[in-house]
């Protein structure tokens, strides 16, 4: 493995998507985590990491989320937020409907949908009030106190939150060393469950099997950015082909459109946009398009 893709995961930090992942794949240090997050006890905890690792259309790229389950088939779904995005709780509804949409692909009914939560650990203040957790639950509004009881739970961890005598002492100890810097994570901490991290990291970072995927990730984000540049050169040249032909007699019929923009071959649009630069009509391109 070159020395250089060493050395940028020498440089991760717990607070990178690869990094938690790999070090939350060991339910030895995913379970403690959620249980003093969630404050619930879990017996048994299965880490599905190899989901999250791959590639996945309908997530939009590579998923870099854990997924784990417990013995009691209760489903987390847990991800690392470093860049602040208003559109976190919208993100939530889709994580929480994709769960409850593949268990009813498997054929369960309603009732047998076991509580799921969502978990977003952010290296930053998601709503400005200073909590280190925020946890949010359907309630009734004409009630209070009143859940609605479907087993739903959302819950956003904040690095930067001030109000550590309302949460456990140990999640403020592991939201302090999220938001650490690479030199500061480094020191032995006083908390056992983060020094248990610490080792954990350093394991990742000396072994060739997390180095080995590590490149392979890297390999498919910089596919996936390539892809999504070509498709934005695609998409100009749509537009300037659908420019010329709008300033020609005739009209631009729908199914015209649709055929333009479902070709995605640059070499191709090339020649759609000489051949609109040449001719007098969109009639004339329309017949003399090579389909």
């Amino acid at each position: 493995m070159g020395e250089n893709n060493k050395s940028k995961l020498e440089a991760l930090t717990l607070k990178d998507n690869f990094m938690f992942g790999a070090v939350m794949s060991e339910p030895e240090n995913c379970r403690p985590f959620l249980e003093m997050a969630l404050g619930i006890p879990i017996e048994r905890l299965t880490v599905s990491i190899e989901k999250s690792l791959v590639y996945h259309p309908e997530y939009k790229g590579v998923r870099l989320d854990v997924e784990a389950s417990d013995e009691k088939h209760t489903r987390f779904n847990v991800e690392m937020q470093v860049v602040p995005k208003p559109e976190l709780p919208r993100r939530a509804r889709y994580y929480h409907s994709q769960i409850d949409m593949e268990l009813l692909a498997r054929g369960d009914g309603y009732g047998s949908l076991p509580d799921v939560y969502v978990i977003f650990i952010c290296d930053f203040d998601p709503f400005d009030r200073g909590k280190y957790r925020y946890t949010f639950r359907n309630m009734c509004l004409e009630e209070q106190g009143f859940a609605l009881q479907d087993g739903l739970t959302t819950m956003f961890l904040s690095t930067c939150g001030t109000n550590p005598s309302e949460v456990p002492e140990g999640l403020v100890s592991f939201l302090r060393y999220v938001g650490l810097s690479l030199q500061e994570s480094t020191k032995d901490s006083e908390d056992g469950y983060v020094r248990q991290l610490q080792a954990a990291v350093r394991r990742v970072k000396a072994s060739r099997e997390w180095e080995a995927r590590f490149m392979i990730l890297k390999e498919m984000l910089q596919e996936q950015l390539e892809a999504g540049y070509a498709k934005g050169i695609a998409k100009g040249k749509v537009e300037d082909i659908l420019d010329l032909l709008n300033d020609l007699p005739g009209e631009v019929s729908e199914e015209l459109q649709r055929l333009l923009s479902a070709e995605d071959d640059c070499d191709v649009l090339r020649k759609y946009h000489r051949l609109a630069a040449s001719v007098s009509s969109v009639e004339e391109f329309a017949r003399r398009l090579p389909i």
